[in-house]
């Protein structure tokens, strides 16, 4: 099984790793949220992050989820890149996490790298435009 690790700024993580337990993952096995505390050194958080990536990690690799490229979080985890080991998705949405966690089961971490990022691009909707859709596909019909 690909271990999870979701890293973002704040308590963002934990908030994300609570809601979507809520809805409800197949699994609560090998997955770690992890803040990024703006007052800790960069080792103290590499080397939290370098513990926490051999901990989910069960010889199945395991899939990073940060909150925006660019931020502390993504570039932390970006040093851990191992092609068939880590990888990281960035623009993290609770979708991207139940995709994730009930997939790891049945790829290698690059293919749920893959699926996970598909997943958040296909849940992103500007919600009036599809209703305004359904509305005149109901007008017309």
């Amino acid at each position: 099984m690909i271990g999870i690790i979701i890293l973002t700024h704040g308590r963002l993580a934990d908030e994300f790793l609570k809601t979507a337990r809520m809805i409800g993952l197949n699994s609560d096995e090998r997955i770690s949220a992890v803040s990024v505390d703006p007052v800790s050194s960069p080792e103290s958080l590499r080397e939290t992050l370098e513990r926490i990536i051999r901990e989910v990690d069960d010889g199945n690799g395991v899939l990073i989820l940060t909150d925006l490229f660019g931020g502390t979080p993504t570039n932390l985890s970006l040093s851990f890149l191992a092609e068939g080991k880590v990888e990281v998705v960035t623009g993290l949405n609770l979708p991207m996490i139940i995709k994730a966690v009930n997939s790891r089961y049945d790829h290698d971490v690059r293919s749920l790298a893959s699926m996970t990022a598909d997943a958040g691009k296909e849940n992103i909707y500007l919600a009036g435009d599809v209703l305004r859709q359904r509305m005149g596909r109901r007008n017309s019909g």
